[in-house]
């Protein structure tokens, strides 16, 4: 499954809900999806908490937390994530070079 088509479900299961509407509870906005991104990032920070393994499972559901955020947040500012994902690679190859044999 491609980014897009991820972002595409994404916004189909936010559009069921009904966050997407103007008197939702839950209001969408790139400032309030970006708290929640904060939030279950630092949840995946929890299972590694006195511990040095997750258990996979649970760590799986935090990291798609994230991930579902992070596509969100990406459409709701008009950002192409997939195009700014490959141009920051390209940034970081140029500042620390490519790797040492």
């Amino acid at each position: 499954m491609t980014l897009q088509e991820l972002t595409d479900t994404m916004n189909r299961f936010v559009s069921d809900m009904g966050w997407y509407r103007a008197d939702s509870e839950f209001q969408q906005t790139p400032r309030n999806i970006a708290i929640s991104l904060s939030l279950e990032a630092a949840e995946v920070l929890e299972h590694f908490q006195w511990k040095e393994v997750a258990d996979p499972e649970a760590l799986a559901e935090e990291l798609a937390d994230v991930a579902l955020y992070l596509l969100q947040l990406a459409y709701l500012t008009g950002i192409d994530l997939e195009q700014a994902i490959h141009d920051k690679l390209a940034v970081n190859y140029r500042r620390f070079g490519p790797p040492q044999a």
